[in-house]
């Protein structure tokens, strides 16, 4: 295995700051959160780049959060998918190259059935994973727990798109999966696998704890990768202590 290691930025990070960390600490790449004062209108692709330049990293991006790719309101869901076809242009110019999109609908569920807003998923994805392809971006797809869509549906993403996986460690745990159901997930399926989002918990909640800090058995997990594997692995710990990502990178690598 010989993956690249980043983190994900928060909200009140500053990019610029996040950058320099990252260097200092040895990281890959920055993953950037395309929301809020980092939504693709407020956001300078030139400053970035030059700025990720300055500090010797690479980039990847979380797209926009809350955008309804399953919706089954044909006007939302179209008007979804070019807001993040749009987000994706913007990530090309400062440079990245991989992008997460989340996996999920904030259907009325009483409304209406799953198959159905399943279904709008899989065209979703299927439609932003061209565009991604055309302009040599990997759109890779995040399960999101308690939802319409959840790791338990990803066989059927798997089988009618050819996208890759954002595989998010404590969302899977939230949706039943323990460490070893999570490691024998990623043995099936580690090929279509190609980032993470790394955060721990003690239970199936949706801590996003400092890596090593809660019960999951990340050795486990990565044991069940192919050899082969070179894919990405990002911290997302929810904090703006900078002290927690160095202290995460620290036990990372040394699991690595």
């Amino acid at each position: 295995m010989n993956p690249e290691t980043g983190f994900v930025t928060q909200v009140g990070m500053e990019y610029e700051e996040a950058f320099e960390v990252a260097g200092n600490l040895g990281f890959d790449y920055v993953e950037v959160m395309m929301d809020g004062a980092n939504e693709r209108t407020r956001i300078d692709p030139e400053s970035v780049r030059s700025r990720a330049d300055d500090c010797d990293v690479g980039l990847a991006v979380h797209l926009p959060f809350s955008l309804d790719i399953g919706s089954p309101f044909e006007h939302v869901r179209e008007g979804a998918v070019r807001e993040l076809q749009a987000a994706i242009e913007t990530a090309r110019e400062f440079g990245a190259t991989k992008g997460v999109v989340h996996a999920s609908s904030s259907a009325w569920k009483p409304a209406w059935d799953a198959e159905e807003i399943g279904s709008n998923v899989v065209e979703s994805v299927n439609t932003l994973d061209e565009f991604a392809r055309e302009r040599d971006f990997e759109l890779c797809v995040e399960n999101i727990p308690c939802g319409w869509f959840s790791v338990h549906d990803f066989d059927g993403l798997f089988a009618e798109t050819d996208a890759s996986m954002t595989l998010d460690t404590g969302h899977a745990r939230m949706d039943g999966l323990d460490s070893g159901d999570i490691a024998a997930f990623v043995g099936r399926h580690g090929g279509r696998i190609s980032h993470f989002h790394l955060n721990d918990t003690r239970r199936a909640r949706d801590e996003h704890l400092p890596f090593g800090a809660g019960t999951l058995d990340f050795r486990a997990i990565f044991d069940a990768l192919p050899d082969d594997w070179e894919g990405t692995l990002s911290l997302e710990v929810f904090t703006l202590d900078y002290g927690y990502i160095e202290t995460s990178k620290a036990y990372l690598d040394e699991l690595l």
